[in-house]
């Protein structure tokens, strides 16, 4: 991206919060301060959201308890970049990295993180005036792709790509383009500029959004819920006994 502009999330939030953040995505791309360092990788070819994903992907994970993510890896494009927190900026959009870091990730950290039930956005310049941003190859990404994000709780949320799109500025779907596709899941969005950069309105004409969900986790494990004691009637157990339950219920746990 190689303009002020704002960004975006994927949270289902309800009313008027609902409202003014898609609005904030709609934003994302205006309001262009220079030009670029020369066009963004062609992605015309890419269908609008809304394609079915591709078959014969990885089973989805169960979410993980919420934890800030520290760095995006992208091991096919070679990309390792620090992940910011952001909040929205006074236009009401998520507030961008700065042009200083066009290699650093922003998170929009009011909504969920990496790993949590609902959908992750995290956004990144395609470009600068002088420079190749974080998200410069981003259209080329496939679906079956591996994307992982080490979060601060010590583990890796690993997902898998399934949609790649590229979303128009006019009349589009930002429900659907940036909502979770199934509220279950955790779910991850990385947006980013595409489409024709319009040189005369100092902008590009469309959004990359590459929709991925959680497939797996490494690295220390998540704390999972609290069990509640199970209620007996019948008289202590031995130690003996007591532990080979304790040990069962433990292992329960973590699958």
């Amino acid at each position: 991206m190689s303009e002020k502009r704002t960004g975006g999330f994927g949270r289902l939030l309800t009313g008027a919060a609902w409202v003014a953040l898609l609005l904030a995505l709609w934003l994302w791309g205006h309001d262009i301060a220079e030009e670029p360092i020369s066009t963004a990788p062609v992605t015309g070819d890419v269908k609008p959201s809304g394609r079915p994903p591709a078959h014969g992907l990885l089973p989805a994970h169960s979410p993980l308890p919420g934890a800030a993510p520290q760095t995006l890896a992208i091991r096919a494009m070679g990309l390792r970049a620090p992940i910011e927190g952001h909040g929205l900026d006074p236009q009401g959009g998520v507030e961008a990295p700065s042009y200083d870091r066009p290699n650093t990730v922003a998170w929009y950290k009011d909504g969920p993180a990496p790993g949590a039930v609902g959908a992750a956005v995290l956004v990144g310049h395609v470009d600068t005036k002088t420079s190749r941003g974080v998200f410069y190859e981003l259209s080329t990404v496939k679906p079956g792709l591996k994307v992982n994000v080490v979060r601060k709780d010590g583990s890796t949320a690993e997902f898998t790509v399934e949609d790649v799109a590229v979303v128009p500025r006019d009349h589009f779907d930002a429900d659907k383009a940036y909502g979770p596709k199934d509220p279950k899941r955790a779910e991850l969005r990385l947006v980013t500029c595409g489409g024709e950069y319009d040189r005369e309105r100092h902008e590009y004409t469309a959004n990359i959004v590459v929709s991925a969900y959680l497939t797996g986790t490494t690295g220390a494990p998540a704390t999972p819920a609290p069990v509640p004691a199970q209620q007996s009637a019948e008289p202590a157990e031995s130690p003996e006994h007591a532990d080979a339950d304790e040990g069962e219920g433990a292992d329960s746990g973590e699958s």
